[in-house]
C-alpha cells in the first residue's frame, strides 16, 4: 500500500512539474493544436455523445436492434448473471476524445484528467437512472493497474479521472479495496473472449473495505467490458452488495466497421 501512495505521488509531483513548464511552454490543444489549452473549448464541443437508446446492462447503442428485443443488446441476453449492474459510457471513443485519451494515457498531459472527468459528471447528472444509482454509491472504484504498469508509467489515468469525478460528486475515492494481481498483456486488438481470458483472475479485492457496499467503478475506455467485468466479480467475491461501472468512453462501433 505504501508503494501506491509513493506511486500517486510522483504522480503530483508529476503534475507540478508540467504546470511548471506550461508558463515556459503554454499549451497547445493535444487534438488540433490551438495554443491555450490542453484540450480547448472547439474541441470539447466536437466530442460526440454515445447514441441513444442503449443497452440497459452494458450501454452500448442500440440502433434498430432495440424494435425486436427491446433495451438489452443480443450479447448482453445471452449471459446469465451480470456481475455489473449498469454500465455507461460517457462518449464516443473518437475524433478529439480519442486523442485526449490517448494523450492522458500515453503523454503524460495528466492535466486533462480534470477536464475530462466533466462528461462524467455530466452522465450521472443527467442520465437516468444515474441521479437515483449516485445516491445510494457508497465509493467510486477506479480500475487499477498492475505494479509494473503502474511504475513503467508513473500514474493509473484511471485513478486520475476517479479522484477529479469523485470530487465533483462528493462521494469517497476507494482506491486501496481493489488490486490488480496478474499482470496481464494489452487488451488492444484482442477479440472479445481473448479479452476476457487475459483478465481472468487479474483482480483482488479486500472483503473488510468491500462487504455490504455499492461501488462504482471508473475508467477510462470500455470496449468489450471484460476488465470493468473481472474487477465487478472481484468485488463481488469480497461482498460488495452491488457494482456499477462508468467509463469516459467506449468504441464508436461504426469506426469498428
Amino acid at each position: 500500500m505504501l508503494g501506491h501512495h509513493r506511486l500517486q505521488a510522483t504522480a503530483v509531483l508529476q503534475h507540478l512539474g508540467s504546470y511548471l513548464l506550461d508558463l515556459l511552454f503554454p499549451p497547445h490543444c493535444v487534438a488540433c493544436q490551438r495554443p491555450g489549452h490542453w484540450f480547448c473549448h472547439a474541441c470539447a464541443q466536437d466530442v460526440r455523445p454515445v447514441p441513444q437508446p442503449v443497452c440497459q446492462y452494458c450501454g452500448s447503442p442500440l440502433g434498430i436492434d432495440i424494435a425486436e428485443h427491446g433495451q438489452i443488446c443480443r450479447r448482453c441476453r445471452q449471459v446469465a448473471a451480470h456481475p455489473l449492474r449498469v454500465v455507461r459510457a460517457a462518449t464516443l471513443h473518437s475524433g478529439p476524445m480519442r486523442l485526449a485519451i490517448h494523450a492522458l494515457k500515453y503523454e503524460g498531459r495528466v492535466e486533462l484528467a480534470q477536464n475530462l472527468a466533466r462528461y462524467l459528471h455530466a452522465v450521472v447528472l443527467e442520465e437516468a437512472p444515474w441521479p437515483a444509482i449516485m445516491d445510494g454509491v457508497d465509493g467510486i472504484v477506479p480500475v487499477p493497474l498492475h505494479a509494473e504498469r503502474m511504475s513503467e508509467r508513473g500514474y493509473n489515468q484511471a485513478w486520475l479521472l476517479a479522484d477529479s469525478f469523485a470530487g465533483s460528486v462528493a462521494v469517497p475515492i476507494l482506491d486501496e479495496v481493489l488490486v490488480r494481481v496478474k499482470g496481464t498483456r494489452s487488451q488492444v486488438g484482442l477479440a472479445a473472449q481473448d479479452r476476457s481470458e487475459n483478465v481472468k483472475r487479474a483482480f483482488q479485492a479486500v472483503p473488510e473495505q468491500v462487504q455490504e457496499k455499492t461501488l462504482l467503478l471508473v475508467d477510462d475506455v470500455y470496449t468489450t467490458g471484460a476488465t470493468m467485468t473481472a474487477c465487478a466479480v472481484a468485488l463481488r467475491q469480497a461482498g460488495a452488495r452491488d457494482v456499477f461501472g462508468l467509463a469516459l468512453a467506449r468504441p464508436d462501433r461504426h469506426e469498428q466497421m
